[in-house]
């Protein structure tokens, strides 16, 4: 087992039956993330990136292939991981304030009191929420419902962070506040982190890496390798030749991929 990967994706394939007939979601996605890595995955809608999330969270069952966390094959929802949505005001409870929102995976865990209440304490100061610890979600703003999401995810101390489109709803400059937030987390934490998004610029300004998905049945249509340095800002970064030069690249496989366009140039 090589240590140094945190997730590894083998030639999955997911195929939802019904209704008399078959959609092919996914036909062969292999990639691997690297432990501490930061990957982003881009793609056409209705390319499979959702799917292909909830596979890896064991939150559907996969039709061919293999997804191993830290080498053990992901079955089911696995312990290591953590998962944020975009759908932020429906994964917190309204009922709950914002510290039992972020305490009750901890619960769950089997933590006692004084460690879960150090977490969710540490979790708060790392989002900029402690003064907000006993609001309810409902009070809260979209980014600040979404920072509390962030906060539970991070208080659990997860290996692999999945995020699922997580800024999607909110407005621009809350956008680039969240993107920030992230990055300084993934950095000071070191986890593992595999954030889709349809947002092309978001993708290079975040990740290490992105993973460009080919139209339906998806595979990877290309994995670009993002040489940007490791200390990124919204504005020098996203003014940098580099960021330009990359950004349009991915714009291209996007648009490519939109054609039908697949991996050693054929088409679908």
């Amino acid at each position: 087992m090589d240590n140094s990967v945190a997730l590894d994706v083998d030639g999955l394939a997911k195929t939802y039956t019904g209704h008399g007939r078959s959609v092919e979601a996914v036909r062969e996605l292999t990639f691997s993330i690297g432990r501490g890595e930061f990957v982003c995955i881009v793609g056409p809608s209705g390319a499979g990136k959702t799917t292909l999330l909830r596979c890896i969270a064991g939150l559907l069952d996969v039709s061919g292939g293999r997804i191993a966390l830290d080498g053990a094959p992901v079955t089911g929802p696995p312990a290591g991981m953590a998962v944020v949505f975009q759908e932020y005001g429906r994964s917190l409870f309204p009922w709950l304030t914002v510290r039992r929102n972020i305490e009750l995976p901890l619960k769950e865990k089997g933590l006692n009191k004084a460690d879960r209440a150090a977490r969710v304490a540490a979790a708060l100061d790392a989002v900029g929420l402690t003064e907000s610890a006993e609001a309810h979600p409902w009070q809260l703003s979209g980014g600040m419902q979404q920072r509390v999401a962030i906060a539970r995810a991070v208080a659990y101390e997860p290996s692999v962070l999945l995020m699922d489109e997580p800024f999607a709803a909110v407005d621009a400059q809350t956008r680039a506040d969240l993107e920030d937030l992230v990055r300084t987390l993934w950095r000071r934490l070191g986890i593992t982190v595999l954030f889709v998004t349809h947002d092309i610029d978001e993708s290079v300004y975040l990740g290490q890496r992105v993973l460009v998905l080919s139209n339906r049945p998806t595979v990877v249509l290309e994995d670009v390798r993002v040489d940007l340095p490791d200390e990124r800002d919204q504005l020098q970064t996203r003014s940098s030749p580099r960021f330009a030069e990359i950004r349009t690249h991915v714009y291209e496989l996007v648009q490519a991929a939109k054609k039908g366009h697949r991996p050693g140039g054929g088409d679908a």
